[in-house]
C-alpha cells in the first residue's frame, strides 16, 4: 500500500484548517483543538511547515502561525515535501545512486519513475484552496435503488 506519513497527513489537515481563516493567527493548541490532531504532533508539524516556508510564524503573546502565501499557491505536494522530503516510490528514485543493491540491473526503475512522477504531479495539482473548497461542498448523496423482490417457489 502506498501511503503518505501520518505527519504529512496531519500537515494537510492542519494547513487546511489554517487556510479556512487565512488572515488569522493560529496556535498549535487552536489547530489541535479544531482538528483533533494531538497537540505534540500539531506543534511538531507546524514548526516543520514553517521551516519549509509553507507557514509563517510570529512569536509573542499575539503570535502563532499563518499561511506564507495564498492557499491557491500551496499544493498538497508542497506540504508533503516539507514534512516527508521528496516524493518518490523507491529510494533509487530519490537522490544519488547506491541506495539499492539491485540498482545496477533493475528492470523496473524506469516504470517506477513514471509512476512516481504521476503521483507527484497529482499531488501538485491539488491546492490548499481546493482542499478548503471541498469542505464547503455537501457530501455526495448515495441513492439506493431496490430491485423488485423476487419470489422463489
Amino acid at each position: 500500500m502506498i501511503r503518505i506519513s501520518r505527519m504529512a497527513d496531519y500537515g494537510v489537515v492542519a494547513t487546511t484548517c489554517i487556510a479556512r481563516q487565512p488572515d488569522a493567527m493560529h496556535t498549535a493548541t487552536s489547530v489541535a483543538e479544531a482538528t483533533g490532531v494531538p497537540l505534540p504532533s500539531a506543534s511538531k508539524v507546524l514548526k516543520a511547515l514553517a521551516r519549509g516556508e509553507i507557514l509563517s510564524s510570529q512569536r509573542g503573546a499575539k503570535g502563532g502561525y499563518s499561511l506564507a502565501r495564498p492557499p491557491a499557491e500551496i499544493s498538497v505536494a508542497n506540504i508533503v515535501v516539507a514534512l516527508d522530503g521528496p516524493i518518490s516510490l523507491a529510494d533509487c528514485l530519490n537522490g544519488p545512486s547506491g541506495k539499492c543493491d539491485l540498482e545496477g540491473f533493475c528492470m523496473v526503475r524506469g516504470p517506477w519513475q513514471k509512476v512516481s512522477e504521476a503521483i507527484r504531479v497529482a499531488l501538485e495539482e491539488v491546492s490548499l484552496a481546493d482542499m478548503v473548497a471541498s469542505l464547503s461542498e455537501p457530501p455526495p448523496t448515495v441513492s439506493v435503488s431496490r430491485a423488485p423482490a423476487t419470489r422463489f417457489v
